[in-house]
C-alpha cells in the first residue's frame, strides 16, 4: 500500500502587517522620496540659478539677459569651477555678476551704471567672458 500525502486543511488568512512593519515601510517610502529629490537636484545641478537678491537686482536695474548671454554666463561658471573657484566675479559684456560656484547660484547682478565705483568683496576669482 502506498501512503498518500496527508494534508490538513486550514483556512488561509491574509497576513496583516504589524505596526512596526508599517513604520519601516513608511521610513522606506520617505527614504525613496528623499533619494528621488536628491537625484533630481544632482541632475539639475548643471543649471545656473539666480538668488532672490539677484532677481530683484535684475528687475530693479532693468537688466535683460538673452539666451546667448545665459549660455556664456554658464560657461564662465564652468571655467571658474575648473580652476577651483568658490565665489567669482563674472564680467559679461557691460554686466557684472557675483556667483557662488559651488551652488551654481548668481548672488547679485550689476549693470554698467551701477558697477562704477563698486567694490566687490568675498570673491576669490574673476572671469571675463
Amino acid at each position: 500500500m502506498i501512503d498518500k500525502p496527508f494534508f490538513i486543511s486550514q483556512p488561509i488568512e491574509a497576513i496583516r502587517p504589524s505596526k512596526e512593519q508599517i513604520k519601516i515601510s513608511k521610513k522606506q517610502n520617505n527614504k525613496n522620496l528623499f533619494n528621488e529629490v536628491l537625484q533630481k537636484e544632482i541632475s539639475s545641478s548643471g543649471k545656473l540659478k539666480f538668488s532672490r537678491h539677484a532677481q530683484e537686482r535684475i528687475n530693479i536695474r532693468n537688466i535683460k539677459l538673452d539666451d546667448k548671454q545665459l549660455v556664456r554666463l554658464g560657461e564662465a561658471v564652468e571655467k571658474a569651477e575648473l580652476k577651483g573657484a568658490r565665489e567669482s566675479l563674472v564680467l559679461l559684456d557691460d554686466l557684472a555678476f557675483v556667483v557662488s560656484i559651488k551652488n551654481r547660484t548668481v548672488i547679485t547682478a550689476v549693470d554698467s551704471d551701477s558697477r562704477k565705483g563698486n567694490v566687490f568683496t568675498n570673491i576669490d576669482s574673476a572671469v571675463i567672458n
